[in-house]
């Protein structure tokens, strides 16, 4: 049995170190002292000693630490942890770049003009359209998906551009969405609605150009028009995608072109 000061030295870990990730749950001697309270550490614990060392090198956090221990039965068992965690790194490092992107935009010149645009607003009133659509409650993210699907159902029969239509009044992390096709005929598939959206009588409108993370300028546009005009908006606002990413790549965004409409009483 080593002491914690020997165990210290052949571990590498710290004696305050030792005695966390005891206080932790993840590393305990197999030893106490019931008088003195001291720590003995067994061969076994070495080993333990040196996965948590390796685990830690990985900049697996705490919690990770002590849920890997406490399912850890064989050396097996690593591998199945360490493909979780490149997982999560590989997420992490997507969610890192969009932030990366988001950063750009206002260091770069053309990010800052296109925050600060000046918005035309527009009244107008919006024609009966027949489309084919999908609703649904959740991430924004997930339009592509969607989208995808009404396109390879419609096949031919698109005519217009896509638009979705949001039926939330304020901004929400799961959001209920209908993503829109215009369609020339009916079309019958699974999952996928066809209807006549109504004529649309008094709309306020603007068009963004530039990246859909800054579309919150374009909204408080048509929101302070819309208070400075005594208008009563309504639900669901509508963005008409008039140009935007391909299929398989996304382009310039700061070229995309989107209309955003919202009903007034």
């Amino acid at each position: 049995m080593y002491r914690i000061s020997e165990f210290s030295k052949i571990t590498n870990l710290t004696v305050k170190a030792l005695r966390y990730y005891d206080e932790q749950g993840i590393l305990a001697p197999s030893h106490r002292d019931s008088q003195n309270g001291y720590r003995y550490y067994s061969e076994e614990d070495f080993k333990r000693a040196q996965l948590v060392a390796l685990l830690r090198s990985f900049d697996f956090s705490i919690s990770e630490l002590r849920d890997v221990m406490e399912n850890f039965d064989e050396d097996a068992d690593l591998t199945y942890f360490l493909e979780e965690k490149k997982a999560m790194i590989e997420n992490k490092i997507e969610k890192e770049k969009e932030l990366l992107k988001e950063i750009s935009l206002y260091i770069e010149p053309v990010g800052q003009e296109e925050s600060h645009m000046q918005y035309k607003i527009e009244v107008k009133r919006l024609e009966p359209v027949m489309v084919a659509s999908i609703r649904y409650q959740g991430l924004y993210s997930e339009v592509g998906k969607y989208i995808a699907r009404i396109y390879k159902a419609v096949k031919g029969s698109a005519s217009g551009i896509p638009f979705n239509l949001y039926y939330n009044e304020a901004y929400q992390e799961k959001a209920d969405i209908e993503i829109c096709v215009p369609v020339k005929r009916y079309i019958e598939a699974a999952g996928i609605e066809c209807k006549t959206l109504p004529a649309v009588e008094r709309a306020v409108s603007t068009i963004h150009q530039g990246s859909y993370s800054h579309f919150n300028h374009a909204y408080k546009a048509l929101l302070d028009y819309s208070k400075a005009q005594g208008l009563k908006l309504l639900i669901p606002s509508r963005e008409i995608y008039i140009k935007g990413p391909g299929v398989i790549f996304k382009g310039n965004e700061n070229k995309y072109m989107t209309e955003i409409v919202i009903p007034f009483e």
